[in-house]
Order: C-alpha cells, then structure tokens, then sequence
C-alpha cells in the first residue's frame, strides 16, 4: 500500500471510527458512572476517589505502556489488548455493589492507559501527512460522534423507561447494550490493524540527531502546564453527581447534558484544530500552535463558578465550556506532543504526558469530591488559582520556543 496523504486520511478516518465506537461504550458509561454510583450507595468523596484513582491508574500506566512501545514498537498489539479491556463496560450491568462497579469502572481506564499511548504514536504518523492539528482534530471529531451517541443510548432507554427516579436494574439494562458494540469495535479495530500493519511507513524519518534520543526542556515545561490546567479540570462524573445529588434537571438529562458537550467538543476539535495548523504555517514554526494554548485554563477557570450552581441555564453554560476544553484537550495538547518530540521518544513522551494528566486529574478529582461535602466556596477559589497559575508557565514556554 502506498503510503501517501490520501491513504493517510483512510487510516486516520479508521482510527476515528474505533475511537467512535470505543467512546460509544465507555462516554456512555462515563456519563452515567456518578448517578449508579450514587444509587448503590456511594457518596461525593467516594466517587471522587473513585473517578480520580481509576483516572491516577488509566493515566499513569501509560507511562509503563508508552516506553515499552517505544522498546518493542508493537504499538499496534497495545492497541488491541486496550481496546479489548472495553468488554468491563458492558460488564457493569452484572454488577449492584458499588465496590464491585468501581473495580469494573477502573478496568476500563486501566484498558484506555494501555492502548493510548501506543494508538496516539501510531495516529501521529499519519497526521504528518496531513498537519498534525487538523489530523488530530479529524481523529477527534469521530471520537466524538460515539460520545455523542453513548450517553444518547441511556437517554433513551430512560425516555422509553418513563419518568420518575431510575433504579439499579434500569441502569443495568443501559450497561447491558453496549456488548453489541464491543463486538463490532473489535472487527474495525482487526480489519485496520491488517490494512496498516506498518503505519511508521507515513513519516518522513529527518537524519538523526543527538537530541532524538532525550525528551526536550520545552517538553517538560509543557508537561508542567498539563498538570496544572488538568489539575483544576472538573470530570463530569462529579458534574452528573452534583446534578443527581441536587434534583437540578432528570436522570435522563443528565447524558443528554454530557452528549451536547461531546457535540461541543467535535465541532471545537476541528476548528482549533485547523487554527493551530494556521498559525505554525503562518509564523513558519511547527511549535508556533502552542500559543493557543491560553485559552485552556481561562476557560477551564470559568467552569466550577458556573456549574456547581444549581441555575440550569448557568450549568448549561458551563457544559458547553466544558465541551469546548475537552476539544482542546483532545486535538491541540496532543498535537503538540507530535510537533516536540522524535519520533524514536514519542510513545514514552505520551506515556509520561499521560501519567501527568492522570496525576492531576486524580488529585484534581479527589480534593473536589472531598470540598464539594465541605465548602463550594473554598472548591471554586482552589479551582481558579491553580488555573491562573498556568499563565507563568506558559509565558516561559512560549519564550523558550520563541514563538510570542
């Protein structure tokens, strides 16, 4: 097969739709974790630590899945045994403990940590081809097209349930459909693997130099700021608790709220996406995009303000800010991982930027569900500072690579 930049789109447009169908299951699930955690029992410090711990672990075994990809390059037997560990979803709706359904819901991100890196690696050489902004934004508006779809299944199961508070059984039944989509997930995921068994083949290799084989200052400044930012992001499964806990909108709503942020996140994804492109080509630098990144923690800052209100319209609002971020978070922080480092440490750059991003978020998720049972207050200014203390740091970074 010829590798060129036709070819390069299909195996991104592939990839796109595993990750379709991969988010069909798990932001499905995702969407709903908080409320069934709540009913079995679970209360606002549990779930925190539940969400962070399982994000602490899905996040920071990349750091062990990223270097032996790099060391054994079988990026795409990673990505295969990831997306098998899918199957703890569907799983969910033989389980009524929440400590049971805890240990399923921090499976399925231990799965996410395996195939991430090495599927992130794979999916960066292709965007090569094609500018790693839009590659990644495309990749992601796939994605978000099955997080879309994923929570609208529960929403209509529970539409179709009728109204009233749901029960255990009710959400069970909504875990049990995704099994048909994990058996389709696995056919796309074998059917791409024996079309591009050698993905490597989309980059142009640049002669070796002595920095190919060490990860940059600029790297690590800019994992830094990935622990910040992330630190203060708010998960939605402590949304959707927030929401349940409160009586604020339905227990059918609630994946509707988190459906319309996936669709924020689609169509932000390809927009940031083509503007990151634009502005490495307009200043002639590859490393020039990361000036978009000071939008993440000015609108990441804005969002417990809003949603830990109990307005609709002021959570709504949040929500779509929510959606905006994670676009951001899905295209450009991941395009710039591509456009810093070589292709010889980009799996282990993944792995390490991943663990950083699951570090914080574990934290992050912890003290909120802890706060949250003691002062909103205290939450939102933590929440604020730690996001303004990003902007020195991106200052530094953007001096460091003198794109400003």
């Amino acid at each position: 097969m010829q590798f060129d930049k036709k070819s390069a789109i299909r195996f991104i447009i592939l990839l796109g739709i595993i990750s379709l169908l991969g988010d069909v299951i798990y932001e499905g699930a995702r969407s709903v974790n908080g409320p069934y955690l709540k009913i079995l029992g679970a209360n606002a410090a549990v779930v925190g630590f539940i969400v962070g711990l399982g994000e602490l672990l899905g996040y920071g075994i990349r750091l062990i899945s990223g270097f032996f990809s790099d060391k054994t390059k079988a990026y795409w037997l990673f990505t295969i045994l990831g997306y098998a560990a899918l199957i703890s979803v569907p799983i969910l709706s033989l389980t009524g403990v929440w400590q049971v359904a805890a240990l399923f819901m921090i499976m399925e991100r231990i799965g996410k940590a395996i195939r991430s890196p090495a599927k992130d690696t794979i999916l960066s050489l292709a965007t090569k081809q094609v500018g790693t902004g839009f590659g990644f934004a495309l990749h992601e508006f796939f994605d978000q097209i099955g997080a879309v779809v994923g929570p609208l299944i529960f929403s209509a199961l529970f539409y179709f349930i009728g109204s009233g508070s749901k029960s255990i059984n009710d959400y069970q039944k909504g875990y049990s459909l995704y099994f048909y989509v994990f058996i389709l997930l696995m056919v796309v995921v074998f059917v791409t693997f024996f079309l591009f068994k050698n993905p490597e083949k989309f980059e142009t290799v640049k002669p070796k130099t002595e920095d190919d084989n060490k990860l940059s200052k600029t790297f690590w400044l800019y994992t830094v700021f990935t622990f910040l930012t992330t630190f203060g992001f708010v998960s939605f499964v402590l949304i959707g608790y927030h929401l349940k806990q409160n009586n604020i909108i339905s227990d059918t709503a609630i994946p509707l709220f988190y459906a319309v942020a996936m669709a924020v996140d689609a169509i932000v994804a390809l927009i940031i996406g083509k503007i990151y492109d634009k502005f490495k080509k307009k200043r002639n630098n590859e490393k020039a995009g990361l000036l978009l990144l000071f939008i993440i923690p000015i609108l990441t800052a804005i969002i417990p303000v809003l949603v830990f209100s109990k307005s609709i319209i002021l959570i709504f609002i949040a929500v779509l800010i929510w959606g905006i971020v994670m676009g951001t978070h899905e295209t450009i922080m991941k395009a710039v991982i591509a456009d810093i480092t070589s292709i010889k440490k980009r799996g282990t750059a993944y792995g390490i930027f991943n663990t950083a991003y699951g570090i914080a978020i574990f934290i992050g998720s912890s003290m909120i569900g802890i706060l949250y049972d003691n002062s909103l207050i205290l939450l939102i200014i933590l929440l604020i500072s730690v996001e303004l203390s990003t902007i020195p740091v991106l200052i530094k970074l953007n001096k460091e690579l003198k794109v400003g």
